[in-house]
């Protein structure tokens, strides 16, 4: 959306250009956040994609989305091929993170490169956690969301199971979250509509 990358380029004086590879060829440092795998792929691998610059030497790629572990490998090796390295970085936080710079970020990757990273990431996250090589933080984030997709189906059965037998949804919240089953679903994100500002349920 060439609109939506120039509007954005006018807050925050930088300006937009038309391919990923001109990017690469005009950019040391790339960030990206991207739905999924295959759209991952084409950013990196496609014809006009940051691997099609001529000369990416000592570039650094920052890698933000959530995918596959063993896609991020990979393009960990193709990009380390051409001597630039590749950080897969998702995030944890939500849209409320984002706006507060409060994210969590799992790095996998070299040292190095993660060190050379974090200045940058700190301006979007309180937390930077190397875990481990190329691949890692997709690893890690799977696990947390395996976590949080369990919290939040407890969640919503808790917050069913009371209001059909009577309570009302902002006291058993209330409660929740003064005990043992407060969560980040339940303090945070909460699923039910109307007992939460700012949430998509809401």
């Amino acid at each position: 959306d060439r609109e939506r990358a120039e509007s954005v380029a006018r807050v925050t004086k930088g300006y937009a250009v038309d391919t990923p590879r001109q990017v690469a060829e005009e950019s040391r440092i790339c960030i990206t956040m991207l739905p999924s795998s295959p759209h991952v792929r084409s950013v990196f691998e496609g014809e006009d994609g940051l691997l099609a610059a001529t000369d990416i030497q000592g570039s650094l790629y920052i890698d933000s989305s959530t995918i596959d572990p063993m896609v991020a490998k990979s393009l960990a090796i193709k990009v380390r091929d051409r001597g630039a390295e590749l950080l897969d970085a998702p995030v944890s936080g939500g849209v409320p993170g984002a706006e507060a710079a409060t994210l969590t970020f799992m790095v996998g990757g070299h040292l190095d490169a993660v060190s050379r990273s974090k200045s940058i990431l700190h301006c979007m996250g309180k937390n930077v956690v190397h875990v481990g090589e190329a691949g890692s933080g997709q690893i890690a984030k799977v696990c947390n969301n395996l976590v949080l997709g369990i919290s939040m189906a407890a969640v919503c059965e808790a917050m069913s199971l009371g209001y059909k037998l009577g309570l009302e949804t902002g006291a058993l919240t209330e409660i929740i979250n003064s005990s043992s089953g407060r969560c980040w679903s339940s303090d945070s994100y909460h699923p039910v509509p109307g007992v939460m500002e700012n949430t998509p349920s809401s």
